[in-house]
């Protein structure tokens, strides 16, 4: 009965310490964080790997957001907290005399070090957990969780028992914590303080480029959230509204529909900002005759949607809107026609090559139309057709990048001309399909100008 009783309280301390995990971030099982840990140490040429949170803001506007590559490997949403991973040398390296400049024989490893909980401040923010919390290795789906004071010491151990450790150690460049934790653990052995380590983030570049079925369902629920809110910004305009509220009513339905924040500050630019890539002050009131282009998203459990639209403010595009819009959009549809999976490249903006997707969709933009001087389009297009999408809204990757099965990215063609107050541009995300065909995530979202004006109109 005793024994019963210890149980029960155990796991009523767990639940009541997990409860403010329990509702934020939909999750993948814990073994798929772990086989991205393993893969991570598989490519560390048997060297180590520490990874730190990002800090909490002492003021933020929205709810704490995990450092992308800690999140990706661990699925952890608390700050404070690192990540040590030790890659495998087997003893098939290590047989017979040693291998002049060959790693020491170790076994994979992997630890979670978490802070001492501050419970004065756990009053402003709610309960943590700690490496003293019971069933924290379980509830954190890691092999082993130590306080975090006992970091130093382990790698200290680990560099002693094979020096050469200390030349394959692998960090955030721009962690303050790893370059003081490298520089003080190479400090206590007696060694050259001043070698920065290498770059992790190269390595997890190569692990996020291709999404996993997991992954690419969060980011269909961020698609869909994202696609609710364009759909109530396209109702939403008219004459007289100011930029800021349409901004206003897609963060409201970006949240009842389950998402913890916008993706990036929401671009909403109507008349001459229309032509202004990155506005962001939301600031005009929309006149009529404006044209509108809204580059909004959201992000539904860390995971990214990119969206852009563009619609007329009165319902209805005058002519010359409507041309350029129209050849927006073929080349969107040029670039998507173009698509061989394996072989076609995105963020390239070599015009000799033929399998770029940027010169698919240039080339018609440059071949369709004129400006008001009678010269081709091409000039008006400002930046590259696209760019990967995940748990960064610009997911990592090396460009220009050749488009593969898992891979999800946008195209974004646009056209701006502020001689004429009229910028448009059509952004959606798309999946490489197991099949290497293209799948519209945004498929749901009016794409042509016909159906932008019917949607505006509700229909």
């Amino acid at each position: 009965m005793l024994k019963f009783l210890r149980s029960s309280c155990v796991a009523a301390i767990l639940a009541a310490l997990l409860a403010p995990l329990a509702h934020s971030l939909e999750k993948q099982p814990a073994a798929v964080y772990r086989a991205r840990r393993v893969a991570l140490a598989a490519r560390l040429h048997g060297g180590v790997a520490v990874l730190f949170a990002a800090q909490e803001a002492q003021l933020d506007l929205t709810p704490y957001r995990q450092d992308e590559d800690f999140y990706y490997l661990t699925g952890w949403n608390e700050p404070g907290a690192a990540l040590l991973i030790v890659g495998d040398v087997g003893q098939a390296r290590t047989t017979g005399a040693q291998t002049a400049g060959a790693p020491a024989a170790r076994e994979y490893k992997e630890i979670l070090f978490l802070p001492t909980r501050d419970l004065r401040m756990e009053k402003y923010t709610g309960a943590k957990l700690d490496a003293a919390s019971p069933g924290v290795a379980e509830a954190a789906g890691v092999d082993a969780v130590q306080p975090m004071t006992e970091l130093v010491g382990v790698l200290n151990r680990l560099i002693d028992g094979d020096r050469r450790l200390a030349r394959n150690i692998w960090a955030q460049p721009e962690a303050p914590q790893a370059k003081a934790l490298v520089g003080f653990t190479r400090a206590t052995l007696g060694m050259d303080a001043s070698d920065s380590a290498r770059d992790v983030t190269a390595l997890t570049a190569e692990l996020r480029v291709v999404k996993d079925e997991g992954e690419i369902a969060l980011l269909k629920k961020a698609a869909d959230a994202s696609i609710v809110a364009q759909r109530a910004m396209m109702r939403a305009v008219k004459p007289g509204v100011t930029e800021r509220a349409l901004a206003g009513k897609m963060t409201a339905a970006w949240m009842e529909n389950g998402c913890e924040r916008a993706s990036y500050a929401p671009i909403v630019g109507s008349g001459i900002n229309s032509t202004v890539l990155h506005y962001s002050e939301d600031a005009r009131t929309l006149e009529d005759g404006d044209i509108l282009l809204v580059d909004a998203a959201c992000e539904y459990s860390m995971y990214a949607s990119d969206i852009t639209r563009t619609v007329p403010v009165n319902g209805h595009f005058t002519a010359r809107q409507r041309e350029i819009y129209n050849i927006v959009l073929g080349a969107q549809r040029a670039a998507i026609d173009a698509f061989v999976a394996g072989k076609s490249k995105i963020n390239d903006r070599d015009r000799r090559d033929p399998d770029s997707l940027d010169n698919a969709a240039y080339n018609y933009i440059n071949t369709h139309g004129k400006s008001l001087k009678g010269e081709p389009l091409g000039q008006y297009w400002l930046h590259g057709l696209g760019h990967m999408v995940g748990i960064d809204v610009h997911d990592p990757a090396d460009y220009p990048a050749v488009l593969k099965p898992g891979m999800v990215f946008t195209i974004e063609p646009g056209v701006y001309i502020p001689e004429e107050k009229i910028g448009v541009r059509i952004e959606c995300d798309f999946l490489v399909g197991a099949d290497g065909k293209l799948i519209d995530l945004d498929a749901a979202l009016p794409h042509t100008a016909e159906d932008v004006e019917a949607a505006m109109q509700g229909r």
